[in-house]
């Protein structure tokens, strides 16, 4: 586990100021105590790595001094503009969760970038909010805990789970969730289910995903229109808000040259804190519908736990 060492703790009573060190920090569910920056926002903490500082004294030829580029945490061990947000730092009382890297720059009213011409939070601070608060000082230690998304994979298919041929959608989808979470280095794990076509099966894995917080839900099969296709008709009660417009895109993009993609009754949505996705049972509709789905997914996290991240 990686952790960080608590170099300074710093305050300001006007936005676009210098913070000033002080001996201890009061972190309470709006922020720091006592600073401009605390609100019920997502940018309540901020901040900034003695590495990050440590180059920027190179360009401005001179020391900074802790709190110049208006950061309440000071920070050494990690290069923090590398973490993401809902990432967290804890230790035993405080819990942080990372929910934005860099921001705009406060340009002419920002004091030390009048000074020198530029700034370096902008590009490598980070802001946080509050989990759970608390009392931090400087020679603390922080623990790094770079999130984990937890994703369940079920195929529905009486004859693969059978064993009379092997699931290939499945498998599929596990190899291009590998791909997309190796992209954007985040970390994560698959619980991976091969059912019948068995609507009480699904209802109670779909349950399970809820009750455990799962991040992500994708299913492949049983989304057509035969006899044994239930999978949306037990997915859509379960769903507190659909997501339709992904759905519709994709069977518009297909459909146009194979009209039988229209066929499909894919649905997506939340359930809880659950993203939601059923697939069609195909290798090659898994490709089509995780091509799409992927290119919004990220986003669809962040706004799934409250952050407005463009």
């Amino acid at each position: 586990m990686k952790t960080i060492s608590v170099k300074s703790v710093n305050i300001s009573k006007e936005k676009g100021t210098v913070k000033k060190p002080v001996r201890i920090i009061e972190l309470t569910h709006q922020g720091v105590s006592g600073d401009a920056h605390a609100g019920p926002w997502n940018r309540q903490v901020s901040m900034l790595a003695s590495e990050s500082i440590e180059k920027f004294e190179h360009q401005a030829h001179r020391k900074v001094k802790p709190g110049e580029f208006a950061e309440n945490i000071t920070t050494q061990g990690l290069e923090l503009w590398k973490t993401h947000p809902l990432d967290r730092f804890t230790n035993d009382e405080i819990e942080l969760e990372v929910t934005q890297i860099g921001k705009e720059c406060h340009g002419s009213s920002c004091a030390i970038f009048n000074e020198v011409g530029d700034c370096v939070m902008p590009r490598e601070g980070i802001f946080c909010r509050v989990l759970s608060p608390g009392i931090l000082q400087k020679g603390m230690i922080l623990h790094y805990h770079p999130r984990m998304f937890r994703v369940m994979v079920i195929t529905l298919s009486d004859r693969a789970s059978a064993g009379e041929y092997e699931d290939r959608s499945g498998a599929r989808v596990r190899e291009l969730l590998q791909q997309w979470f190796s992209e954007n280095n985040r970390q994560h794990y698959v619980h991976y289910f091969l059912i019948p076509d068995n609507p009480h099966k699904l209802e109670e894995l779909m349950e399970k995903a809820k009750e455990e917080l799962i991040d992500i839900v994708i299913t492949t099969g049983g989304t057509g229109i035969g006899q044994r296709d239930f999978t949306p008709d037990i997915v859509k009660p379960l769903l507190d808000k659909e997501i339709p417009g992904i759905m519709e895109a994709i069977r518009m993009k297909y459909g146009q040259k194979k009209p039988a993609a229209l066929c499909s009754r894919s649905v997506a949505g939340v359930m809880g804190k659950t993203l939601v996705f059923t697939l069609p049972g195909s290798v090659r509709a898994v490709n089509e519908y995780l091509e799409e789905i992927f290119n919004s997914l990220l986003h669809m996290i962040y706004m799934l736990h409250g952050l407005d991240i463009h």
